[in-house]
């Protein structure tokens, strides 16, 4: 069941990755509004590398929406903040393994740092489902 409907109209320039230019939501949906996560694990851990950092970021992305009883698939818009070009390809090899078909709305930020400087990207998403 497809509780979102995407917006790529034609006339406007393709996106660059997997993601949707727009989502729309049906009325009367429950919304769900999370701060941004970071690739630290439950122990307070650093993953090793920057792709592992990435793919936990990801897993607390979907750890914090289980935790609201909803999955990617609620997911409507993305904002990502990466701190150089070269976590580009890292952030979106992560990013499509964690939404498999799901495509909302995304925005990704270069930046010179985060608040720790052995970060190296910041998720927050917009989430809604069924009430």
């Amino acid at each position: 069941m497809t509780i979102h409907a995407m917006h790529n109209p034609a006339g406007q320039v393709a996106s660059a990755s997997r993601y949707s230019q727009g989502v729309e939501t049906a009325p009367g949906m429950r919304w769900f509004h999370a701060s941004g996560q970071i690739g630290l694990r439950a122990d307070g851990s650093l993953p090793a590398t920057h792709a592992e950092q990435h793919e936990q970021t990801w897993a607390n992305v979907k750890g914090i929406l289980a935790a609201a009883g909803m999955g990617v698939e609620h997911i409507v818009r993305v904002n990502a903040f990466v701190t150089g070009l070269e976590q580009v390809p890292l952030y979106r090899t992560a990013r499509d393994a964690a939404l498999g078909d799901s495509k909302p709305a995304s925005t990704l930020v270069v930046i010179a740092a985060l608040v720790d400087p052995a970060l190296v990207v910041e998720i927050e998403v917009t989430a809604a489902a069924p009430a």
